[in-house]
């Protein structure tokens, strides 16, 4: 009877094949042994007895050690640093400066607090300007003798007075025309005399994942003033979460553009350009870590050129940007238990988002002519699916006071549709 094994049986090798095998995996092991360890007394033996060649240092003169560079010119202009050439003039380093309390202090000190008259504590100590942070900006527009630069507004904010630094060194007083703490964004004004170059806007609309992207602006402070690196679009319009700097809450989320060019503290206000050398975005914050303390690299964010346009025209007409409220105080449907949804909000099993108005609505405010009361439900604004209570702002501050829109929200679990006029401002309304 033939011994036959099928196609899934193991093959057994004659006492020949096996010593091979063996021999094979010997001189692997060996090698392995080798490179791993870095050192092999039989290794040794080996090349010792296959040269002859001393391996001694040579005497002599050390003349023969010089050495040169090439003369070859190579001309290394890329896309790339055409653009930075472009750009890097317009770019300025951001210098927020806030007044420190100081004490007296020394000998007209010393002396005063041992013979007992020493001024009053509050007339002992002196306020002085002192460098608070630094960020970075772009200036965008001259305009005579004046000339415009936008920042983040969280690099201005806390100011007692700001200072803005050239490509050139030279140092400037600046001041502040308008501030946005919704989009981050701030524009400042200085004297144009010594300004030779602006930055002009590109379309961010029109930017494409995975093209180039560089980002300029001094991280670390303007001692590594004008610093550029360089990456890609990583993706178009990422949403990521805005909080609120003294509460630590969640306001809203912003668009953004993601991209992986190092962007670092400092960074905050400069500009991130296509290789056409346009500001396609303004520099605003990067991803270190996310929720679980995982380290994260090459995450920074950019608010969008388009935006950017409209938010710093605002501000250079009115100071301020103007948004519609509601007049309502609210919170997210999920953290209301399933319980209280379904025995206080009444609500059907289908409503699974939306937000709580927590309190009728003040009289003259468009949620009050709405018809808006206390517990009612908002599921949707202008047509548009309310997820949670930051999509609402989000969704809000897409309209213009003036505009109606609708609303649809459940109130003692029926639905109902309304519309709403628009007629407050986030100024005069909390919510």
């Amino acid at each position: 009877m033939d011994n036959q094994q099928g196609p899934d049986s193991p093959q057994q090798p004659n006492r020949s094949q096996n010593r091979g095998l063996l021999t094979k995996v010997a001189v692997t092991a060996l090698v392995a042994g080798l490179l791993g360890g870095g050192i092999a007394f039989g290794g040794a033996t080996y090349v010792s007895n296959h040269t002859s060649t001393s391996t001694s240092v040579p005497a002599g003169s050390n003349s023969g050690g010089t050495t040169s560079t090439s003369k070859m010119s190579v001309k290394v202009d890329s896309q790339a640093s055409k653009a930075f050439q472009a750009v890097k003039g317009s770019v300025v380093s951001v210098i927020n400066m806030q007044r420190q309390s100081q004490s007296s202090s020394g000998l007209s000190g010393i002396l005063g607090d041992m013979y007992g008259n020493s001024s009053s504590s509050s007339s002992n100590s002196k306020s002085s300007l002192e460098t608070a942070s630094e960020g970075s900006g772009v200036i965008y527009k001259k305009s005579g003798n004046a000339a415009y630069v936008v920042t983040n507004n969280h690099v201005v904010s806390g100011s007692n007075a700001l200072e803005v630094i050239l490509s050139n060194g030279k140092k400037l007083e600046a001041s502040l025309v308008g501030k946005d703490a919704v989009t981050d964004l701030a524009v400042l004004k200085i004297n144009g005399s010594d300004v030779n170059k602006v930055a002009s806007f590109g379309n961010s609309d029109n930017i494409q994942v995975g093209e180039s992207a560089l980002a300029i602006g001094s991280p670390l402070g303007s001692q590594y003033a004008t610093s550029l690196t360089e990456g890609i679009i990583s993706a178009k319009k990422r949403s990521v979460p805005v909080t609120d700097e003294s509460t630590n809450q969640q306001t809203g989320n912003a668009t953004v553009i993601q991209t992986d060019a190092a962007i670092n503290p400092g960074n905050s206000g400069g500009p991130l350009i296509n290789l056409a050398g346009q500001v396609i975005g303004i520099n605003s914050m990067k991803l270190a870590s996310d929720n679980n303390g995982t380290s994260v690299e090459g995450m920074g964010f950019a608010i969008p050129s388009n935006e950017v346009v409209s938010i710093i025209n605002q501000l250079i007409a009115k100071g301020k940007v103007v948004r519609p409220a509601l007049g309502i105080k609210y919170v997210d449907l999920a953290n209301i238990s399933q319980s209280q949804q379904k025995s206080v909000l009444k609500l059907p099993t289908s409503v699974s988002s939306g937000v709580v108005v927590m309190a009728n609505p003040s009289s003259g405010t468009p949620a009050s002519a709405a018809g808006l009361k206390k517990y009612d439900v908002i599921t949707s604004l202008g047509g548009k699916a309310i997820s949670d209570d930051a999509t609402l702002r989000d969704i809000l501050y897409q309209h213009k006071i003036g505009d109606t829109v609708s609303i649809t929200y459940y109130h003692n679990g029926a639905k109902k549709t309304t519309n709403v006029k628009l007629t407050e401002t986030t100024s005069q309304l909390n919510q």
